[in-house]
């Protein structure tokens, strides 16, 4: 049962090439297909969490996978959204927002990991995460649904633009916690900076 978590996150990992590939199925009913796949790596994100911590089965490899199994479906989803032509013109700024965030936090859990500092998820970064899953899957069905469900493209891309602007605030407030660590500083992210030997309250 220890290995369940990591064996959900591998399916996640293993799901993005059959996702991508579903994108090219002709019609409504192509999309329909996406959606659920998209669910799928969503459901499994959810639980593969929970059961770690209920099973007290936490470990490094899905600590390391986690992140990247998530990266890899949203990238996928943003990248085919826009080489499909659902987002487009200016609407594609919130998806570069998105993916530079990625690698921008990427980049500082490699850098803070080698320096055995850690990089917490915030409850924005939370809330970040649930308002951009909802606003892609969305857009995935946004071109099967728009008929029956009239301005749920506009809402999509309402919520994909609110999702970046968190994005851009999260991404921020990691950055600094780089930056002060690199300068000899400790900040929390969203806490206050802790330099050494400074006694706390």
């Amino acid at each position: 049962m220890s290995s369940l978590p990591n064996a959900l996150t591998l399916s996640r990992i293993a799901l993005v090439p059959l996702f991508v590939a579903a994108f090219f199925l002709p019609g409504s009913e192509g999309r329909w297909v996406v959606l659920v796949l998209f669910c799928v790596a969503g459901i499994t994100d959810a639980f593969d969490g929970m059961i770690a911590r209920r099973l007290k089965a936490e470990s490094s490899l899905g600590r390391m996978l986690d992140p990247i199994a998530d990266k890899l479906i949203v990238s996928a989803a943003l990248l085919m959204l826009a080489s499909d032509g659902t987002l487009r013109g200016i609407n594609l700024v919130p998806a570069l927002v998105i993916l530079c965030r990625e690698i921008l936090v990427s980049g500082l859990r490699e850098f803070l990991a080698g320096a055995d500092v850690s990089l917490p998820v915030t409850r924005i970064a939370k809330m970040k995460t649930v308002v951009q899953m909802v606003a892609i899957g969305a857009l995935i069905a946004s071109s099967a649904s728009e008929d029956m469900l009239p301005g749920v493209t506009r809402i999509a891309l309402i919520g994909l633009w609110m999702a970046s602007a968190l994005t851009f605030y999260t991404g921020y407030a990691y950055l600094l916690a780089g930056l002060h660590h690199a300068r000899g500083t400790h900040r929390p992210v969203g806490g206050p900076v802790k330099r050494p030997n400074q006694r706390t309250a």
